[in-house]
């Protein structure tokens, strides 16, 4: 299904393509560049061009309910500005941020603050975002603040209806459970008592609506993990990381997803060991086993970043995957993360689909 002329003379014109971040059956999410007035600027496009017969039209509900939703919330400063939307594409303005998930700013008490008060402009506007239960539409900016995204649950109401207060409430309530995760000792009485309290809706929703909806997303759509991966991440990535680590040369694997424009969704496994011609020897090996198809990547690495427990930092190695170099510079810690990390990024395998986000930070030598 190909986009309306309008749509797609419009994105010739002034879309430059980039970074795939997202495809499944309800559209392809991509970072690139957006002409404007004033020249170029960072931009994300989610277009609906290939997606699915069967599909269509939920994708085009979604749509059109995001479009709605950015259209209002444009001036709000808590979310993705509306740049331009067609009748099947859309691009908002990048946020210079990354994921709750990715980010994870334990003890952070500023960033749920700025939180809550991105909640309270979005409910004035009488907005509800209605999918805040996942970390991935959260996002800590680089200035520290917290940031929406992803408003295809979006809904928009004409006036504070008893159906509003309670999305209104649930929103504030998703949000207390990241609070509860990553800065439990911020919360105050009166937000315990909140997070203690489902809405009725909620409630009816989880022993009735939700077992439906995971059934369909889960068994239709394959979305199993907040990453993207679905089935392969889930069920598949596991059992390769096994089979590599049986490999008296390697100490250690992790495997992450990340978008692929053939396959959709594609892993990537990063190898510690010390030979580099390792690779080819562990892609026969998986491929001999006749399991789980072999990751479309294998890098061998010298050693994994880790956190202070010592566990891979795979958020890391996620944004290495996807090409998004430019948002791991805020996440680094000193210049020796940085000088690590260029390691890694020297040899990495995934530039079929690149751009120019490489971070000067991250490839000049470490001061």
């Amino acid at each position: 299904m190909s986009l309306p002329k309008h749509d797609a003379a419009e994105l010739a014109a002034r879309w430059r393509d980039g970074v795939l971040l997202k495809r499944d059956v309800f559209s392809i999410v991509e970072r690139g560049r957006f002409r404007v007035d004033g020249g170029e600027v960072d931009g994300v496009l989610r277009r609906l061009d290939e997606v699915p017969w069967w599909s269509y039209g939920l994708a085009l509900h979604l749509f059109s309910r995001e479009r709605r939703a950015l259209e209002r919330a444009r001036d709000l400063n808590v979310g993705p500005k509306l740049l331009w939307a067609g009748r099947r594409a859309l691009v908002r303005g990048f946020i210079d941020g990354v994921a709750l998930h990715l980010a994870k700013p334990h003890g952070d008490a500023a960033y749920f603050r700025s939180a809550r008060q991105a909640l309270h402009r979005l409910h004035r506007a009488r907005i509800c975002h209605n999918d805040l239960a996942k970390e991935q539409n959260w996002l800590v900016g680089r200035d520290g603040r917290a940031y929406l995204t992803d408003f295809q649950l979006a809904a928009c109401f004409s006036r504070r209806s008893w159906l509003f207060r309670v999305a209104a409430y649930e929103d504030l309530r998703h949000m207390l459970k990241h609070k509860r995760s990553y800065a439990p000792e911020a919360l105050t009485a009166k937000e315990r008592k909140i997070l203690a309290r489902k809405s009725l809706v909620a409630s009816v929703w989880l022993k009735t609506g939700k077992k439906v909806y995971q059934a369909i997303t889960r068994g239709l759509f394959n979305f199993r993990d907040r990453e993207g991966g679905g089935k392969r991440l889930v069920n598949d990535a596991p059992v390769l990381a096994e089979l590599i680590r049986k490999n008296p040369a390697v100490r250690d694997a992790a495997i992450v997803a990340f978008a692929d424009r053939r396959t959709g969704v594609g892993l990537y496994a990063f190898v510690e060991a010390d030979q580099a011609s390792l690779e080819q020897q562990l892609r026969d090996e998986l491929t001999a086993a006749r399991g789980a198809k072999p990751p479309e990547h294998i890098q061998v690495v010298h050693a994994l970043p880790r956190d202070a427990a010592g566990k891979p930092r795979t958020e890391i190695l996620q944004l290495v995957a996807m090409n998004q170099l430019d948002l791991i510079e805020p996440m680094m810690r000193n210049d020796e993360d940085r000088a690590f990390l260029r390691d890694i990024l020297e040899s990495r395998k995934n530039l079929r689909d690149r751009f120019n986000f490489e971070s000067a930070d991250l490839n000049s030598p470490a001061r």
